[in-house]
């Protein structure tokens, strides 16, 4: 309801066995192809790129692989795979043919004690996990090893596995820790199983689009679960073409900064089964799986094309497959002429049929198509001697916006450009908000580097991405009143690139539903033409709409890797999959907190560092299972003065980040308190 609300507001403001010469080709993501299902190890299931939050000269960029890891499946706990190649690929300049930067990632597994069934013990490691990292800056035409022995921390067994005696006798922050590596040529990486920080309702979603549910409640299906991440954290002049810092870029939408980025698994294309229990594998390696823009092979890609997909790279995409883009599947169940009353979950988000009294974008109609006979977007991307004829195709009514979106990237030019400033005219020059556009015809996720991050302490930060920065530049008067370019917040989120936070299922499902058609003007069917407001109540559907799904199950860290530690299979989670429900708002109580509270201790649940504090303090807590838990400072009176965590946090080692530099000189107090608003810990800061 609060989201609602800010809104309203707003508004009105290689495959497994092979035989001989028989190959086979398998797909990506959670479980959504029929092949890879079987190949786990090789299953990709994310891609994340994104600025770095607390070092924004760098790109971090995370590749996600082996889906739906239950943390406490042991004796033989989840890892990568030894025969896989893992590999993420960037194009950083459209003139080239195919990838100009490769990182290779091969691993290798042993056994320390072969003697016990657990796979930790006595401080040995069974199924003890590094890699080598291998990187090519010519296209794959040569690699040059840049982490000879990198190390994976074990799995997160349980507490006397980890910090007992009787196994590695230390604690899983520090092993998590110090399995952070810089390669040679200056990344920063590290490999490693993590919470999976996707979320959505998966049962919902294939329950024929029953999203929100309107059978049973809503719920993460991912919680909990483990997934194994390769996160490399890049300086952005080794991704740009031409070595450039990002504080050489014309300005924050530079089309010379713009990357696209993909991931892969590849194997051999032949396995060999021996009569002493151990497996051959010879022949050219063979991808099987892929991933770029997030849930493409898994709701947009129909079953039937789901593994030729996957074998393909995004140099030699199947022209075919278009029509999946400019008439998605998905519009059918958004379009009450078609299947829409089958499916009442989507009802916000009802494809405009008739935008502007001009425009019919329901699936097989013809969109924009009425103005390529006479050339009526010239001087626009649509002109027919730029894009026009690649973009307006007749029965192929989203061929404008989503095939775009998806594998060209979107341009800085009109009419992609939002509505102010447009003077009612879509395809008028209006205020940039984006531009990711990189001419390689291919699925991949693709970031413009030049966007600044936006703080994710910053309070119009949101998981709606590019929406979020579309609704502030249409109505917000700080971006709404001239068409200069200027940073919004959340031009850094999905689809230009992907944060963690990101509710990508929500955004792709709103862009199904035309919303990115509307952001430039082409408003929905509730508008009338020249009518005085064009944030219609159809509009509003879409913008509040809510898969009943909106935030991860744990929080993510602010510093590399950024992605949380794994479930423990002996946590409070248990590692079984639970209902998402909203975390408790813990509300901090002013009052006499005073400095009678428990403000030292040996053992300490809080610190901070440096203390006294400085313009930018730490504040670590550690926790022994998941709880909900509130930290806020407070001064010496019991005014609060900042709230720094109101939630769920995991078990393990959290880092939250304080600007204490507009405060007062004086004594102040940071307190953990559980959901029952039981003091966990009080600390006493000073700022001189």
């Amino acid at each position: 309801m609060n989201r609602l609300n800010t809104l309203l507001r707003a508004a009105s403001s290689a495959a497994i066995i092979l035989s001989s010469s028989l190959l086979t080709v398998q797909a990506s993501s959670h479980r959504e192809a029929p092949l890879i299902s079987n190949d786990p190890l090789a299953d990709n299931t994310d891609l994340y790129a994104f600025r770095s939050p607390d070092d924004p000269n760098t790109i971090t960029i995370i590749a996600n692989y082996v889906p739906m890891q239950l943390p406490q499946g042991g004796p033989n706990y989840y890892s990568f795979g030894q025969n896989v190649r893992y590999e993420i690929h960037v194009d950083n300049d459209a003139s080239t043919v195919g990838d100009d930067i490769i990182y290779r990632f091969t691993f290798t597994r042993t056994n320390q004690d072969p003697t016990t069934f657990f796979d930790i013990r006595l401080g040995q490691e069974n199924g003890k996990t590094n890699y080598i990292l291998e990187r090519s800056i010519d296209g794959g035409s040569s690699f040059q090893t840049v982490i000879s022995n990198g190390v994976v921390p074990p799995p997160n067994v349980g507490t006397r596995s980890i910090t007992g005696a009787a196994g590695l006798n230390t604690t899983y922050a520090t092993l998590f820790t110090n399995a952070i590596n810089t390669a040679s040529s200056g990344e920063q990486v590290f490999c490693g199983s993590v919470d999976d920080p996707f979320y959505v309702d998966l049962a919902g979603a294939f329950d024929v689009g029953d999203l929100p549910r309107q059978f049973g409640t809503p719920k993460d299906n991912l919680a909990c679960l483990n997934v194994s991440a390769i996160v490399i954290k890049v300086p952005i002049s080794t991704l740009q073409k031409s070595g450039l810092d990002v504080s050489m870029a014309a300005n924050i939408l530079d089309s010379d900064f713009v990357v696209g980025i993909w991931a892969s698994a590849s194997r051999q294309e032949v396995r060999t089964l021996n009569t002493d229990g151990t497996t051959g594998y010879t022949g050219n390696w063979i991808q099987v799986s892929r991933i770029g823009m997030p849930l493409t092979n898994e709701v947009v890609i129909p079953i039937g094309s789901k593994d030729k997909w996957n074998s393909l790279s995004p140099y030699s995409e199947d022209p075919n497959m278009d029509e999946y883009f400019c008439n998605p599947e998905l519009g059918l169940y958004m379009d009450n002429s078609l299947f829409g009353g089958a499916v009442p979950a989507l009802a916000p988000l009802r494809i405009q049929r008739n935008s502007l009294q001009a425009f019919d974008f329901g699936n097989t109609h013809d969109g924009l198509w009425p103005i390529r006979a006479t050339n009526g977007g010239a001087g626009t991307a649509l002109d027919t001697n730029l894009f026009g004829n690649y973009l307006l195709r007749q029965g192929k009514p989203r061929s404008v916006d989503l095939l775009p979106i998806f594998y060209t990237g979107v341009p800085n030019l009109a009419p992609y450009q939002l509505a102010t400033g447009k003077g009612g005219n879509p395809l008028a020059v209006g205020k940039p908000f984006i531009n990711n556009f990189l001419p390689t015809f291919g699925d991949m996720l693709r970031l413009n580097m030049a966007v600044p991050p936006t703080p994710r302490n910053d309070p119009a930060f949101s998981s709606d991405g590019l929406i979020a920065a579309a609704v502030a530049g249409l109505t917000d008067p700080l971006y709404n009143t001239g068409a200069s370019l200027q940073f919004i917040p959340n031009m850094d989120g999905f689809p230009n690139g992907r944060r963690l936070e990101d509710d990508v299922t929500r955004i792709e499902l709103q862009a199904v539903g035309g919303v990115a058609l509307a952001a430039i003007g082409l408003w929905y069917d509730d508008y009338t033409a020249g009518g005085p407001n064009p944030v219609t109540a159809n509009l509003v559907n879409v913008l509040s709409y809510s898969t009943g799904v909106e935030n991860n199950d744990t929080t993510f860290n602010d510093v590399f890797p950024y992605v949380q530690m794994p479930w423990s299979g002996t946590s409070a989670c248990g590692g079984q999959a639970v209902a998402y429900t909203q975390p408790e708002v813990l509300l901090p109580s002013d009052g006499s907190v005073g400095l009678s509270e428990n403000v030292t201790g040996s053992n300490s649940l809080l610190q901070a560092s440096p203390n006294p504090l400085t313009d930018r303090t730490t504040i670590s807590l550690s926790l022994s299972a998941r709880a909900d838990v509130l930290v806020a400072v407070y001064s010496v009176q019991g005014k609060t003065i900042e709230v720094l965590q109101n939630g769920p946090l995991s078990a393990g080692q959290h880092q939250l980040t304080w600007n204490a530099g507009t405060i007062a000189k004086g004594t102040y107090l940071v307190k953990a308190s559980d959901s029952q608003g039981r003091l966990l810990q009080a600390i006493k800061l000073l700022k001189n």
